[in-house]
């Protein structure tokens, strides 16, 4: 599969980021990260951002949070661990919780 030059520069963003990501999770981040609302954003932002969500919304109890009535943020505190330790266990260097604090960051949901 070649795809855009857009499509290629995520893969490869995403094999750097992530080395020992499962496949069907680099599909359904491949998958976010090519969305419509991350074309304005740069190749390795949309990755981030997509892994992100990913992560969030698959591997932690964020959506039950949100439906115990937990306000987003408050949620996304809870689980940063979490979504750390996924991305670690996947080889990622970067971190959620890190970024956050750091800089602010605002995750898509």
């Amino acid at each position: 599969m070649v795809g855009t030059k857009r499509q290629q520069a995520i893969r490869k963003a995403l094999r750097a980021l992530a080395p020992g990501i499962p496949l069907l999770d680099a599909e359904a981040v491949l998958a976010l990260a090519g969305r419509v609302q991350m074309k304005a954003l740069p190749p390795s932002t949309a990755l981030w951002l997509a892994l992100g969500s990913h992560v969030r919304h698959s591997h932690t109890d964020y959506d039950s949070l949100l439906a115990e009535g937990y306000e987003r943020d408050a949620a996304r505190f809870f689980v940063a661990d979490a979504i750390d330790d996924v991305l670690s266990g996947w080889g990622c260097q970067r971190s959620i919780a890190e970024e956050a604090v750091e800089e602010g960051a605002e995750q898509p949901h």
